[in-house]
Order: C-alpha cells, then structure tokens, then sequence
C-alpha cells in the first residue's frame, strides 16, 4: 500500500494542475522498463573495454546506481570488466615528479580531475567484496595529491563531479579525515573563481566569467552541463557527508541555491537551453544538463534537502522531456551535446546526439525517480 501510495501522490504531482500540460503516467515498473530499454541498448553496442577518461567513467557513475536498483548482474558485470580493464587505475604514469593536472589525456595527467572520476566507480565496487586492489592506485593517487600544498586542482565546473564525490567515498572508506578537510580546501577555490552570487550558478572556468565572456544577446553565459555537473556533484557530496562535517553547511546552501536558480532556468518544454540564462544563444533541447538537474532536484526531494511541493513541478517537466523527448524508440538518448566546454551557437543537437556521459546522467535521474516512487 505504501508503494502505491506513492506513486499516486507523483502521478498526481506528474499530472499537475488542470491546466498544465499533459504529462507522462508513471510507475516504478514503467521506470525500470525504460531504465532496461537505455542500458540494454547501450551496453549491447558498447564493449566495457574502453580507457577510464571522464566521458566512460561518468557513464558508470549512472550504471552502478541502475544496477542498485534493478540488481542486474550483467549491469554489474559491465562495470567490473571495465574497472579490470584499466587495472583499476586512471591515468598510469609512475613518475610523480611528472604528474600534472591541467587538461590532458596523456597518463602523465594523473591529478587531472577527468581521470579520477573512475575512483567514484572503484570505490563503489569495492564496497561490494572489500577487496584492497579496487582503490589502491585511487589511495596512493589521491593521499598523494592531499599531500601538496596546491589547491587549485578543480579549476573547471565538471571538476566537481569528476572528483568530489571521489573525496567523500573514500572518506567512508578509509576514515581519513583530510579527504573531508581537503575537500572543503579544493571547493573553496572552485568557488573563488567560477560561482556568481547574483545568478547563484557556476560558470563554466575562469575564461567565461562575465563580462569578460558574454552570451550573444551580451548576458551572462552559464553552461547547461557545466551546471549539471556541479548540481549532480553536490547531490553525491551530501549524501556521503557526515551531517556534523563543519563545512556540510557551505555545500547545502550552494546546491539549495543552485535549485532555486536553476528553477527560473527550466523551459515549459522540460529541459534546459545550453546557455541557461539566454535561450537564443543555443536554442532547442539538450538531455545531459536535463537529466542531471532532474538527478539532483530528485535526490534533495527523496532526502528532504528540497521542498517536495516547490520543486516537484521541475521533476514533472523534466521527466516529460526526457521520456517522450529525449529518449528514442529504440533506446537511443538523443539531443546530447557532444564533448565541448561551453554553449555554441549553431552547433546540432538531435535525436541522433548521444554519448557515454549522457546515458550515464539518464540512469542517474531514472534511478532516483524510481527511488521515490519506492517511497
């Protein structure tokens, strides 16, 4: 009764006022069956054995929590051979005096934060059997890393997703409190260089900070993804956060914030335009941004972290376009924006547009809705 129940009080809230626009009947099973349909036609196109880099890693953020929800054991299986595959590792270099962390792709980037997302993915596996090897090489990368006197490692908004929730996982794991404290440290930076106060969002690094960037009607140009990283990352944090961490309080307003800002940006369509805040910089649909935001205004509803009543309506929308829009009738995620750092006018985006890091977010916001529907 209590399942049933709460899935009529999201149908009602799904259905909206009488003169909203007509939206998706759902149920946990119609979730799970959509969830089934985007993995299945993922992983049987996908072989597991791709590089750890952020645009794999991110997708196995997403598969792991749809294998918590389903228990598929192939979905699992996806992920260790994956895992087995890079040797559980990042980026590979043994020299530290060669390590950097700007952008790169090479193994020497062994502190850039897009090969250390996949730690998220370690961590999480080896929370299953507890076997050292799955975060050996993210301890001595990490524990390294906490040892440097430099702070300005998450120089760029996807930064905070990549890495950390990486910090709190293996806080849990380990009890070592400097990943919490350096957590904090790394955060503090981020925000000294990329969150506006008065738009309460996140630009996407330095170089777009207005008014030395602008959007093409001249305002302030907030990338959809950007953004979805950050509000996804925090929604990670502060589940892994001890509630009496000193700085608890510095993530939960930044991601409150984010939710209210974030609010006003939604489209009547459902999702979010590229440049958040000006709709005719890149117009039309995207999913990565969309599905994230839908992640996290789901994970605060289900941890009584948002108000139900306020933001169930953004929740509503966003399924809407990603179920009827977004998703294909083969399982196909389309209107992803390609691998980019930023909104670019006349760049397509369509139902054909689908990547790793997309589907990943897909899963994240089905498996939270399938959580509240559980409820």
């Amino acid at each position: 009764m209590k399942r049933l129940y709460a899935a009529g009080l999201l149908a009602a809230s799904l259905a909206g006022c009488a003169s909203a626009p007509p939206a998706v009947d759902t149920s946990e099973q119609e979730v799970v069956g959509i969830m089934n349909k985007v993995n299945n036609y993922w992983q049987q196109r996908e072989p597991a054995q791709k590089w750890a880099f952020w645009d794999i890693a991110a997708y196995h953020t997403g598969n792991i929590e749809a294998y918590r929800i389903t228990g598929n054991k192939a979905w699992l299986k996806y992920s260790q051979d994956w895992a087995a595959h890079n040797d559980w590792q990042g980026a590979k270099s043994t020299d530290k005096s060669k390590w950097k962390y700007q952008y790169g792709e090479t193994d020497e980037h062994v502190l850039f934060g897009d090969w250390q997302i996949c730690f998220q993915t370690y961590a999480d596996l080896y929370q299953l059997d507890k076997d050292p090897k799955k975060i050996a090489r993210a301890r001595e990368v990490m524990e390294y890393q906490m040892s440097t006197p430099n702070k300005d490692y998450w120089w760029w908004s996807d930064g905070l997703y990549m890495v950390m929730p990486v910090m709190t996982k293996m806080y849990k794991i380990t009890g070592n409190q400097q990943y919490l404290s350096k957590l904090s440290e790394y955060f503090d930076y981020s925000n000294s260089i990329m969150w506006d106060k008065d738009a309460q969002l996140y630009y996407r690094d330095a170089r777009y900070v207005y008014p030395k960037h602008q959007s093409v009607n001249g305002k302030k140009d907030f990338w959809s993804r950007g953004d979805g990283w950050v509000f996804a990352g925090l929604a990670k944090v502060l589940q892994d956060l001890p509630l009496n961490d000193p700085h608890r309080t510095d993530f939960l307003v930044k991601y409150q914030q984010m939710a209210e800002a974030l609010k006003k940006a939604q489209t009547e369509d459902g999702y979010w335009t590229r440049s958040l805040l000006d709709p005719q910089h890149a117009p039309g649909p995207e999913t990565s941004g969309a599905a994230f935001f839908v992640y996290g205004y789901l994970w605060g509803i289900n941890n009584g972290l948002l108000d139900r009543a306020e933001y169930l309506p953004v929740v509503r929308k966003g399924w809407r376009y990603l179920s009827q829009t977004a998703l294909q009738a083969d399982g196909k995620i389309g209107y992803v924006q390609p691998i980019g750092d930023r909104a670019i006018p006349g760049q397509v985006v369509d139902q054909n547009s689908t990547t790793a890091f997309g589907v990943g977010a897909y899963l994240l916001a089905s498996s939270e809705l399938v959580r509240l529907l559980r409820q």
